[in-house]
């Protein structure tokens, strides 16, 4: 027997039949390695442009946001170190103190601040895009859809927003003031770009969005006014009663610490009402600016002292009917001591049910 070698032609077959997976040949590789090389090389300097833009961009953008937000900060310590040297002065007084202008200006720096971040690092993440070559006209298409979704579904929201910034730049109120909101009146003890918290006079806290409130009545600003009516009987001396009531007021405006929340000597207006059996003197002060309510208690305290001092008797307030109303006759209410020394006046016969003794026959 011979034995021969297999043919080159049978070669084929028998891969085939064994079920390999590798290249046909040894040339369709190389040729395939050379190929990709050569796209490697053909494309690794847009690749190494590409990402030098990209670092740039990046490093621009992170410096520029890194000064403008220094910037910013600086800008807000200079307005509060001018706060502070302006607190000791006369002009001083009339302004917002400087805790107060410290928080307001840390709120905007802090608005500034994220406002600044969004814009440069926003235009820095698009340019990033556009160096990739990524189309984005579909992008911003989608996200001006999402946002008209999102400004319709958060409108409430934007609006509070919105009304918190505005409030915030023109100093409507700060924290510490005494305001009514409409909705609400209190001293107001947080304020934010969405809600407002007040303190009412029984202690509660109101939560208030900025952008319910409609109108605002800041309390505590410039100055206040400090009002009495002082209630005394017709028949008493009116000069000596203003003469008391002025002393009194000057006594006040010496003391401590009255001399510094009073701004304007104690005034006395007038008469504001005058009726058959009293009268009331309207007293009025300008005080510092929220101290309004402990001045006017310490007046009547004051004033009360005086006029018992004077030997000016007060008058006693007409009783107030069911309804809560007072009765035209200021004498309902209160009985007469003439009307009960005598039997026979027509007050004594209708507050006294008993009918007079017979006379024997």
């Amino acid at each position: 027997m011979y034995w021969s070698a297999p043919s080159a032609a049978a070669a084929p077959l028998r891969t085939a039949a064994s079920g390999s997976t590798g290249p046909t040949s040894l040339d369709e590789a190389t040729q395939k390695a050379t190929n990709a090389a050569g796209w490697v090389q053909a494309n690794w300097g847009t690749w190494l442009t590409s990402a030098l833009q990209i670092v740039l961009i990046l490093v621009i953008a992170v410096v520029l946001r890194h000064v403008i937000r220094r910037t910013i900060t600086k800008l807000i310590e200079r307005m509060n170190r001018t706060a502070a040297a302006a607190q000791g002065t006369a002009l001083g007084g009339l302004l917002v103190n400087a805790e107060r202008r410290r928080q307001r200006s840390e709120a905007i720096g802090s608005v500034l601040r994220s406002v600044a971040s969004f814009v440069i690092m926003g235009t820095a993440a698009l340019t990033v895009l556009s160096v990739l070559q990524i189309n984005l006209a579909p992008l911003l298409a989608s996200a001006g859809v999402a946002g008209v979704a999102i400004g319709f579904g958060a409108r409430n929201l934007v609006t509070d927003f919105l009304s918190g910034v505005f409030m915030i730049l023109e100093d409507q109120y700060g924290v510490g003031d005494e305001i009514d909101a409409g909705v609400a009146t209190g001293t107001v003890i947080e304020v934010g770009l969405r809600v407002t918290k007040l303190r009412g006079a029984n202690g509660a806290i109101w939560y208030i969005r900025n952008g319910e409130v409609k109108r605002i009545g800041n309390l505590s600003q410039g100055w206040s006014t400090a009002s009495v009516d002082v209630l005394i009987a017709a028949d008493q001396d009116l000069e000596r009663a203003r003469a008391a009531i002025t002393d009194a007021g000057e006594e006040m405006s010496k003391a401590e610490p009255w001399n510094e929340q009073l701004w304007e000597p104690v005034e006395v207006l007038g008469l504001r009402e005058v009726s058959l059996e009293t009268v009331t003197i309207g007293v009025t002060a300008k005080t510092m600016p929220g101290k309004s309510a402990g001045v006017e208690r310490e007046l009547r305290w004051r004033i009360k002292q005086a006029l018992d001092a004077a030997g000016i008797h007060l008058a006693p307030r007409p009783a107030a009917t069911e309804d809560g109303a007072a009765p035209a006759d200021p004498t309902a209410g209160m009985t007469a001591p003439s009307a009960l020394g005598n039997p026979t006046s027509p007050q004594s016969q209708r507050s006294n049910p008993i009918p007079p003794p017979q006379l024997e026959k």
